[in-house]
């Protein structure tokens, strides 16, 4: 878990960095340079290895063992393979995250520290991810993170190719889970340190919490009920 300690460390001296930046600073209009591009791509993912690394140390933990059991040479090659096929997964989706922040600042829809706006975009943004909570399609992603032992029996492949090809295959099974969570960080400020922390300690209790499965489908309707509030209020 060191990797998701340096991560932590990284988010919290950009976050101190910013704020230090950005008062009185107004939304950009203009696009962003390929390096700026880069640079929010970069902490995109950081901010998800952060994130969703320690929810994913159960299955991590249980593909190592496996593979101990196994007797298979390299086995830590193996699990840091998978570790990466995760991470690549969750990689692609702060490619397509950096490309909604671009599109929502040259809308001039977000703050300098990222936080949308309009009440209207905002109550929308906690609307659809309530109701993805209480959706069939949630539920199911959600059931094989909290089920590693049924999803390595399910999805086992031998060897450093099949340790990436599983590790893709969580992280898609996570980004399903996870992603409209993620879209929540554009409500509460991308880099709001505490409300990164809330959604991934929310993340956490979802998929290894024993009455986990109920927690979400309460925060679904939790979500609706504050995206009334915002819209009304």
């Amino acid at each position: 878990m060191l990797l998701a300690l340096l991560s932590w460390a990284y988010l919290a001296w950009l976050a101190a960095d910013m704020s230090s930046l950005v008062g009185g600073m107004a939304p950009r209009l203009r696009a962003w340079t390929p390096a700026e591009f880069v640079l929010v791509f970069l902490m995109w993912a950081i901010m998800m290895v952060a994130m969703m690394l320690p929810s994913a140390a159960p299955m991590i933990l249980l593909h190592a063992r496996v593979q101990r059991q196994a007797g298979t040479a390299a086995t830590h090659l193996a699990t840091w393979t998978f570790t990466a096929g995760y991470l690549v997964a969750w990689s692609v989706f702060s490619l397509g995250a950096t490309a909604l922040q671009w599109g929502l600042e040259k809308a001039a829809l977000l703050s300098p520290m990222m936080v949308t706006t309009d009440h209207r975009l905002g109550a929308a943004v906690l609307a659809v991810a309530g109701g993805y909570q209480l959706t069939p399609l949630k539920h199911a992603c959600l059931e094989h993170c909290r089920s590693p032992l049924h999803f390595v029996s399910q999805h086992w492949r031998p060897g450093a190719g099949g340790a990436l090809r599983m590790g893709l295959h969580h992280g898609a099974y996570c980004i399903g889970c996870c992603w409209f969570l993620m879209a929540l960080l554009f409500v509460g400020g991308v880099m709001n340190l505490v409300w990164i922390a809330v959604i991934a300690g929310f993340v956490l209790v979802e998929k290894v919490a024993p009455h986990g499965r109920r927690v979400a489908r309460a925060s679904g309707v939790v979500l609706i009920v504050a995206a009334l509030f915002l819209l009304t209020g």
